[in-house]
This record gives structure tokens, C-alpha cells and sequence, in this order.
């Protein structure tokens, strides 16, 4: 086994258990609110559209990526994803932070938009969990030299993570007007 095999073994290993640690964690952090449970803390109603915006410049920077790449600028793209990655976990912890401290606010329309409201909530909640581990290897193996095998991933990473972005604002959007 050579170097580059030997690491993205290591970072397989690491992929899977974040793969599995984060939607676990998210959910479980989800379903604590900390004043039920008698901390004396101030609901944190001022993230969910900082958040969404958030979600809007991680779209916004995997569309940049991918015409980085088109152009051939290599670097960019890099640093473009990078960023795009840093802004989801961004997003992750103020999501979370939010939850943790402010009541759940359900959706009050009627109709048929309430089934669009929620078929794109669903899709959203499944597909953010799927692109974790693609998004995770699209990342190790451009950072392991391995071009072709990435090339290969972000073709389905792409699309997923930009999905997911973009319904995050929508699902924002679409709740907005129910916030308390």
C-alpha cells in the first residue's frame, strides 16, 4: 500500500464515523431546548435568516467553484469550496444553537402549498444527511491528487450540495412568515 492509498484509508475511517456522528448528534442537539430544561437563556430568534443566508452564499459559492474549474483556475475553485465548507458548518451550528434555545415554529400555510412546503423540507432534511460523506471524499480526493476520482464524485456531490443550499432558503423562506 502506498502513501496516498494509506491516507485515503485513514480518511475513509474518518469520513464514515463523521458520516454517522453528525446526523446523530444533530438530531439528538435538535430535540434538547435548554429553557425546558430551566437554563435561563435567550431564545437565539435572530439566527434563522442569518443561516439562510448563509445557505445562499454556499450556493452561490459551489456555482462560483464549478465556473472556477470550467476556466481552469484550480486554486479558486479549491478556496471556493473550502469556503463553501466552512460555511455549512457554520450553518450547522447556529442551526443547532437555535433549536437549542427556541421553541419549534410549524408551518401555517394551507393547501397545496403546505405539501410543496413539506416535500421540500423532507428532501432537504434526507439529502443534507446523503451529501455529508459525498461531500466529505469529493474534498479528500482533490486533496490527495486523486483528479479523476474526483471528478467522478463532484458530478454527484454538485448537484446534492447545491440542492440542499438552495432548499435551505426555501424552507426559510417558506416558514418565515410563521416565526413567533
Amino acid at each position: 500500500m502506498n502513501n496516498i492509498e494509506a491516507q485515503e484509508a485513514k480518511y475513509k475511517k474518518i469520513i464514515t464515523a463523521l458520516s454517522i456522528v453528525i446526523p446523530i448528534a444533530v438530531a439528538a442537539l435538535f430535540g434538547i431546548n435548554l429553557r425546558k430544561l430551566g437554563f435561563n437563556v435567550e431564545p437565539l430568534s435572530f439566527l434563522p435568516p442569518i443561516y439562510a443566508t448563509i445557505n445562499g452564499l454556499t450556493a452561490v459559492l459551489l456555482m462560483a467553484a464549478v465556473v472556477a474549474i470550467k476556466n481552469n483556475n484550480k486554486k479558486l475553485h479549491e478556496q471556493l469550496n473550502t469556503a463553501a465548507i466552512a460555511c455549512s458548518l457554520l450553518f450547522l451550528v447556529m442551526y443547532i444553537a437555535y433549536h437549542m434555545t427556541s421553541d419549534s415554529t410549524s408551518f401555517g400555510g394551507e393547501g397545496f402549498i403546505k405539501y410543496v412546503y413539506y416535500f421540500i423540507l423532507i428532501t432537504h432534511i434526507i439529502l443534507s444527511v446523503i451529501v455529508i460523506p459525498f461531500v466529505l471524499v469529493t474534498y479528500m480526493r482533490a486533496k490527495l491528487g486523486k483528479f479523476p476520482e474526483h471528478k467522478k464524485i463532484a458530478k454527484k456531490t454538485f448537484p446534492l450540495w447545491l440542492y440542499v443550499a438552495v432548499t435551505g432558503v426555501i424552507v426559510y423562506l417558506m416558514i418565515s412568515p410563521y416565526y413567533a
